[in-house]
């Protein structure tokens, strides 16, 4: 068993959880209502200055250039078509400007900006690479199943999946796990320690965010 394999079963609960979550059932089936997932949208919108800025700060820390490359690369991908597909599904699901500018942030929103933030500031790139894995990891495990999506579904449920499967989008997912597999032996007891802790708080951090994203 590889050392995410490893991370991944010490919280297996939670995280089966969230790859088998209702929200990304009813999502992937289109009987999700609208408005929940405009409001999961909206929230997940306020991610991605926080995404890229902690993405920006691991490509910085990797330990070469061809380590940097891939999330390098993702980040053009975060930053075009996925920003893209925001403001295109914030149209066809009639989310104002000032709703999607300004929102009320949900606890769990909260909890994974500071997450995202604590990485970043770190100042270590395992930790940051371990809120990534757990980040994509989880979203390409849920949408995979569901991958390709039915040509029924309105584009902004089928985009989503289809941004989080997928040949390019697993390599990504193998890239970034790889990266933590090749960090962790050069890690001392205490920096262990604390990758797997905030790996595990990203787990939960996942899970609390879609248990709230069902809640009317």
């Amino acid at each position: 068993m590889s050392l995410t394999e490893e991370l991944q079963t010490s919280c297996s609960a939670t995280w089966n959880a969230v790859t088998q979550h209702q929200f990304c059932r009813e999502l992937s089936d289109g009987t999700l209502a609208d408005s929940r997932m405009a409001a999961y949208l909206v929230q997940d919108y306020t991610f991605l200055d926080n995404f890229v800025r902690l993405a920006a700060s691991a490509i910085a820390h990797a330990p070469t250039l061809q380590d940097s490359i891939p999330l390098a690369q993702f980040l053009a991908v975060v930053t075009g078509p996925e920003n893209t597909y925001f403001h295109r599904s914030f149209e066809a699901l009639a989310v104002t400007e000032q709703d999607w500018k300004e929102p009320e942030l949900w606890p769990a929103t909260q909890g994974f900006q500071a997450i995202m933030t604590e990485a970043r500031l770190s100042g270590s790139y395992s930790r940051m690479i371990a809120v990534l894995v757990v980040a994509e990891w989880s979203y390409l495990e849920w949408a995979t199943p569901f991958h390709p999506a039915p040509e029924t579904l309105p584009f902004y449920l089928a985009e989503w999946i289809t941004l989080h499967a997928g040949p390019e989008f697993e390599g990504l997912v193998a890239y970034l796990r790889g990266q933590l597999e090749a960090a962790w032996p050069t890690l001392d007891a205490e920096e262990k320690e604390a990758v797997t802790d905030i790996f595990h708080r990203t787990v939960s951090l996942e899970k609390a965010f879609f248990d709230t994203a069902l809640t009317p």
